[in-house]
């Protein structure tokens, strides 16, 4: 049975921002409650669950189903960085594909704290010492592509004014303001040469989707095409698993090239099938890097890409017509499914005023602590 027999049956997003009067259940709650409503399924409707999240806790998967007083099934809890909701719909799709089961739902939830991510996965030394905050590598990744790409920060800041652009028209995002490039610029400067508006914000939210075994129905359902999770090889420099250190060695492929050549390989597709693309933007520098690790522009072309407007909703393939984690911030383990259910939409046409045109295949991408990135294709 090949990838094209699992497809997406329904989805749910609670949206992303600051809810202090919601738990992480309420949210995940409701995420899945819309799944499953859109899918038609209810109690018994699902032979599996598979929640991913990083800060949820003990069992917060099954916290969320108890409270719709739905469990008995296996429930697996899943944590993978910022790719947690990923590496759940890869299981979850990879159980129907061996007819383990025939539907099951997925979903993601997340209510982190305010301020920079910090992670149990760093030794502690490493963050008293300021080798594990984010922005620092973030910021040393970016002055690299700069030193490498030719990027500039007029390229970083023509990112956020993209993809805060694109948040606009998204009520599921955080930031729902258009921005202009000198107010991005006038941010204060967090650590060279990432400004505070250039890095998104961790935050709270859901998403939740409903897989099915394809039976031939009516109509032209969204397909699960490729969904692939890889980890970083020994020597990769300046990724989430070697922050601060390692050997730089340039023909050490990163995990995001190494997961998108397994997903291409397995769709048969490259990235020139691509109509959309949902893909990390932790900060402005990611998403540009994303571009040559996704193989969307030749290596070196990341900032020439995003000043001809190729990325923009009317270039030749958006990226993040969400408006991204810029726009939306990052609930770890809801963003991965946030952007399928994006993707989702926009393929079936029912994205509203950020719909882009024609779209018939979709890449969605996260990276994040371990390192672990995923790549999942959609098509219609």
């Amino acid at each position: 049975m090949s990838a094209a027999d699992v497809e997406i049956a329904g989805v749910g997003i609670h949206p992303f921002g600051r809810f202090d009067a919601k738990s992480v259940t309420e949210m995940g709650v409701a995420a899945v409650r819309a799944s499953m409503a859109e899918a038609g399924v209810g109690r018994g409707g699902f032979q599996a669950a598979f929640c991913g999240t990083a800060y949820g806790g003990v069992a917060a998967g099954h916290k969320v189903l108890d409270a719709l007083g739905m469990t008995g099934m296996p429930i697996f809890d899943v944590e993978a960085g910022c790719a947690s909701g990923a590496a759940a719909l890869i299981l979850a799709a990879d159980a129907i594909r061996a007819g383990q089961h025939d539907t099951a739902l997925v979903y993601g939830i997340e209510k982190m704290p305010r301020g920079i991510i910090r992670s149990s996965f760093f030794e502690p030394w490493r963050e008293e010492a300021g080798l594990a905050a984010t922005p620092a590598y973030f910021a040393l990744r970016a002055q690299r592509l700069m030193h490498e790409s030719g990027v500039t920060l007029d390229h970083l800041a023509q990112v956020v004014v993209k993809n805060r652009r694109h948040g606009v028209e998204n009520p599921a995002a955080m930031f729902r303001r258009a921005v202009s490039a000198e107010e991005v610029l006038a941010s204060r400067v967090v650590c060279e040469p990432l400004r505070l508006w250039m890095l998104c914000s961790p935050n709270e939210g859901a998403a939740a989707v409903v897989l099915r075994r394809s039976a031939g129905r009516s109509g032209r359902p969204v397909k699960v095409v490729a969904a692939v999770l890889r980890s970083h090889l020994p020597g990769n420099v300046l990724s989430e698993a070697t922050p601060m250190s390692g050997r730089v060695d340039d023909s050490i492929p990163p995990p995001t090239t190494l997961a998108a050549r397994a997903a291409y390989e397995t769709a048969g597709l490259g990235p020139s099938d691509l109509d959309v693309v949902e893909c990390q933007d932790t900060d402005a520098a990611r998403e540009l890097l994303s571009y040559e690790e996704l193989g969307l522009c030749p290596r070196g072309d990341a900032g020439k890409t995003v000043e001809d407007g190729a990325t923009e909703m009317d270039g030749r393939l958006p990226v993040n017509p969400s408006g991204g984690l810029l726009s939306k911030g990052e609930p770890l383990g809801a963003s991965a499914l946030g952007q399928v259910v994006e993707l989702t939409l926009q393929l079936r046409g029912d994205a509203g005023p950020r719909q882009v045109q024609g779209a018939r295949t979709g890449l969605a991408h996260t990276v994040g602590r371990g390192a672990n990135a995923s790549v999942v294709l959609l098509n219609r």
